[in-house]
């Protein structure tokens, strides 16, 4: 048995000196000790060859056994420390804004009022928009522009000739198609980063509250009483700011209604639709084709001022805008504790 243990003493020293990888030394003493078991094995008892080799090949087998034990112990007692020195993968949150995003948005980011945490909230926001006619295509241009993450628009009509010369989120070849789908591809073709939610059909009181549920701002750019006054109960009852539009002919106005952070609603100030012949539509008093564009523009920025807590927004005021004689000015609008919409829900809060 000595003189086996010699034999593979001289291979892994000799061949360790001579350069010989570690791979072929070990097969080569596993050649040895197969050679040497088979003498075992097969040569009869009391053999020279066997008696030379340790005569029993059982104490082959126990020495086999030990050294597997040794190289499995070894094995994974390296396993164990490449486990131990292998840092643990954190998971990363994915950037929340592209190179092309960070980018585009850029004179948001400088302005001391948004930078980078408005822009966050401009992305993270979901605005929803009552119509996509005269006022609602220059909303929803500047609030797709602006990077606000979810625009809803939610409109029953298609795009017609006439709505061409003031509705410039739709093109000519837009004709016949619902606004809808016409404002989406106008949107996402200006900016590809934002979600915009399609609502083809008519905002109806079934509807409205789970509609609006989904959205932290509501914008209203309608041209009749009944809708208007359908959003302002619905915003009213989830607590959602409202930003409201009007126009006719030469002139509009925006405001803020907002009950639950103490402004007055639509219905405190407008407490009944007045005679069809006192407001007039658009298609029947006209509408000068740049004024939805100016009203509607003051209406996004008064989204973006909600959203990014930036300046002051018109709450409990309403801005008129005279396109005629270019001239501007602002009303105070207070609560009415006798309004049917927010009044009665400030009794019964308090009860």
């Amino acid at each position: 048995m000595l003189l086996v243990l010699f034999l593979g003493v001289v291979i892994w020293g000799v061949g360790a000196f001579m350069g010989v990888d570690r791979r072929t030394r070990l097969g080569l003493l596993l050649v040895l000790f197969s050679v040497v078991l088979v003498v075992q094995l097969v040569l009869p008892f009391g053999h020279p060859l066997r008696q030379a080799t340790g005569e029993s090949p059982a104490l082959w087998v126990i020495l086999a056994g030990f050294v597997v034990l040794v190289l499995m112990y070894k094995k994974g007692l390296n396993w164990l420390r490449s486990k131990a020195s292998t840092p643990v993968a954190t998971p990363t949150k994915p950037e929340l804004f592209s190179e092309t995003e960070l980018n585009r948005y850029a004179r948001h980011i400088v302005l001391r009022e948004v930078g980078g945490p408005g822009q966050k909230k401009l992305k993270e926001a979901k605005v929803l928009v009552i119509g996509a006619g005269g006022l609602g295509a220059p909303v929803l241009q500047y609030l797709a522009a602006a990077g606000v993450g979810t625009i809803g628009v939610i409109d029953d009509d298609v795009v017609d000739n006439a709505n061409l010369q003031r509705q410039v989120i739709h093109r000519d070849a837009d004709i016949d198609l619902p606004k809808v789908f016409s404002a989406e591809r106008a949107m996402l073709a200006q900016n590809p980063f934002v979600t915009v939610r399609p609502y083809h059909r008519r905002l109806t009181e079934e509807i409205s509250a789970d509609l609006f549920g989904d959205y932290d701002l509501i914008l209203d750019g309608t041209d009749n009483f009944a809708t208007r006054y359908l959003v302002n109960e619905t915003a009213v009852a989830l607590g959602k700011p409202l930003v409201s539009g009007a126009l006719s002919q030469w002139e509009g106005q925006v405001s803020v209604f907002d009950p639950a952070r103490g402004a007055p609603c639509y219905r405190c100030i407008f407490d009944a639709a007045p005679a069809a012949e006192l407001a007039p539509s658009c298609a029947e008093a006209g509408v000068i084709g740049p004024l939805p564009g100016v009203v509607g523009s003051m209406m996004a920025l008064e989204a973006v001022k909600l959203i990014t807590g930036a300046g002051e927004v018109l709450r409990g005021r309403m801005m008129i805008y005279d396109g005629l004689y270019g001239e501007t000015r602002q009303i105070t609008l207070k609560p009415r504790s006798d309004c049917p919409v927010c009044g009665r829900k400030d009794k019964a809060d308090q009860t």
